[in-house]
């Protein structure tokens, strides 16, 4: 099913399709920037030291600090909300965001949005989408990806989460010219099977690892669960993201590394520390 599509205004610049960043903020905030646009995902400025409630009492503390504060950020045209947790959405973004920023979520984060004087987000099941566009050019699509957070009788404590498909392309393209993967807060399910039979082309992915744990159980993916939903989806490239920021999250980046090296996918997986971007150029060719 598809939403009505949004449309931003545009200040005169000029839609780059050639290149493109990901800038790296921490946990799973990332500014991907391509195409005209610049997206902001899963927005977390705490500081260490700081603590984020995961519910039911759970609490968990921050180790790191972001790369940017919220009042740094560049004009960002939406933001991409994988789930309402605090380490994805935390009180400063809920106090400082621009309330007016159209944001793409699920439909239980939408409702307390919506709640705490958000414009009304775009409430996105899984495999449903909307395109965003600019003027009369530069477009991108976003499918909300099958997600699940927790295994068995857990999944019914915590919040639901969706990954995000998203699709770059420009006035006249049928097809896109980048497409770009976020996992979200998922394990490794079944589901998953089914994005390499909708998208058999998938040119960067934005892995959440970390190998979280609440009350014992995995709620992320670990190190060898992050190889296997490369294998599953079979990006061209992949950076991980969501792996050393909170006291909960118990599989390091080294672990990562190694369960790469092993699977012998170290050329196609890039590192970022926070701060740091990763720069992607699309070649002629895919663009047409």
């Amino acid at each position: 099913m598809k939403k009505n599509d949004l449309y931003l205004r545009t200040q005169g610049e000029e839609a780059d399709f050639e290149r493109g960043s990901v800038f790296f903020v921490g946990t799973a905030t990332v500014i991907i920037s391509y195409g005209g646009f610049k997206i902001l995902t899963d927005p977390n400025f705490l500081h260490a030291g700081d603590h984020v409630h995961l519910g039911y009492g759970l609490t968990s503390e921050r180790l790191t600090n972001p790369a940017i504060e919220i009042n740094d950020l560049p004009d960002i045209d939406f933001m991409l909300l994988s789930h309402l947790h605090g380490d994805h959405f935390d009180r400063v973004a809920e106090a400082r965001l621009n309330k007016t920023m159209p944001i793409v979520t699920t439909a239980h984060a939408a409702q307390y949005l919506e709640g705490k004087a958000f414009r009304p987000p775009v409430a996105l099941d899984t495999w449903e989408d909307v395109t965003i566009r600019k003027g009369e050019g530069a477009w991108v699509r976003v499918t909300a990806m099958p997600g699940t957070h927790a295994p068995g009788a857990l999944r019914k404590i915590l919040p639901p989460v969706m990954g995000s498909m998203l699709e770059f392309g420009d006035a006249g393209d049928e097809e896109p010219r980048v497409r770009m993967y976020i996992t979200g807060d998922t394990l490794v399910h079944d589901a998953l099977e089914e994005i390499p039979q909708r998208y058999p082309e998938i040119d960067l992915a934005l892995l959440h690892l970390g190998g979280t744990r609440v009350l014992g159980i995995m709620v992320t993916m670990d190190a060898k669960q992050g190889v296997e939903a490369m294998k599953i989806v079979d990006p061209k490239a992949a950076i991980p993201i969501h792996y050393n920021d909170y006291s909960v999250f118990k599989s390091t980046l080294e672990d990562f590394k190694k369960a790469v090296n092993e699977a012998g996918f170290e050329d196609r997986v890039h590192y970022l520390a926070h701060g740091e971007t990763h720069q992607f150029e699309v070649s002629t060719a895919r663009q047409r």
